[in-house]
């Protein structure tokens, strides 16, 4: 299998899908509409619904089964960046190649669609899940996405990362922010998508270490980029940690053992899975893409 180009089909279908669920852009509110399909549509990696449809495939579900929560995790996972990229947080005008929301819409508007981005999410994964078999697997996954996307996960890291500014921090604080800023997404995604096949606890189990592996990777990876990376493969500028003065891998670790510690991590990840999965090779080599990737 050729990884990319398979990455590159999928993230065409979860764009095809993103489509269908965009809302129209009519109405006295059709602003924040044209702002949450602006950002929606900016293309990108698409891994977070990517991770959703495959794992609820690796322990035998339909996958058609989670598309809503496919649609969903890239709606928060989208919310957040336009209020990552906001003046009051990381003051980013790039994402994704183009202007971000406020450049293009003001701040007001960006923040009201990054919140109606989240409320709609909700909607979704509800509407997708009311009158189907087995209503308890569709909690618990909005649940797993929900915890993993609030203050004991994305939003907690986001926190910390904030107020951690200009200060000098240790490995283990910086591990919190990571695992709940990054890593924590990876894991509600991926625990929906587990739920929603019939996952059992011990596959379940499995799968959210393997996630909260691959998240702290991909994070550490970022961390290395925004020093190394190329800003037209990136689609948004680079050194911005070192504008905002944040503590990251590389500037705690330095960039060669940054490197050495995320080959680790996704070493470690792949074993999580060795033997507990037949059809494992998409994610083995989502592992192997992470640590290799150049945007």
């Amino acid at each position: 299998m050729d990884f990319k180009v398979e990455l590159k089909k999928k993230a065409s279908y979860i764009e095809g899908v993103l489509k269908e669920y965009m809302p129209e852009e009519v109405g006295y509110q059709q602003t924040v509409l044209k702002a949450m399909n602006y950002s929606l549509g900016a293309g990108g990696k698409r891994l977070r619904p990517i991770l959703v449809l495959e794992t609820c495939k690796l322990v035998g579900g339909d996958e058609e089964e989670a598309i809503s929560f496919a649609v969903a995790i890239e709606m928060i996972h989208t919310y957040s960046l336009i209020h990552d990229d906001l003046p009051a947080l990381d003051n980013d005008d790039l994402r994704r190649g183009r202007a971000t929301s406020h450049v293009v819409f003001g701040e007001a508007m960006a923040i009201l669609a990054g919140d109606a981005l989240l409320n709609y999410a909700f909607d979704i994964m509800l509407k997708g899940s009311i009158g189907r078999e087995n209503p308890e697997k569709y909690l618990k996954a909005i649940y797993a996405i929900s915890k993993n996307a609030g203050i004991y996960g994305m939003i907690g890291g986001q926190v910390v990362d904030v107020e951690s500014e200009n200060k000098k921090i240790d490995k283990d604080k910086l591990d919190y922010i990571h695992k709940n800023k990054t890593a924590a997404m990876m894991v509600g995604c991926m625990s929906a998508g587990a739920l929603v096949g019939g996952a059992d606890e011990e596959q379940l189990s499995c799968i959210v270490e393997y996630a909260e592996k691959i998240g702290l990777a991909f994070q550490i990876v970022d961390d290395i980029l925004d020093i190394v990376g190329d800003q037209e493969k990136l689609g948004k500028n680079i050194g911005s940690d070192i504008y905002n003065n944040k503590s990251t891998y590389p500037s705690l670790l330095g960039l060669e053992k940054s490197r050495e510690i995320a080959k680790e991590l996704i070493v470690d990840a792949k074993k999580c899975l060795d033997g507990k999965f037949e059809n494992k090779e998409f994610l083995d080599g989502l592992a192997d893409y992470i640590i290799s990737r150049d945007h």
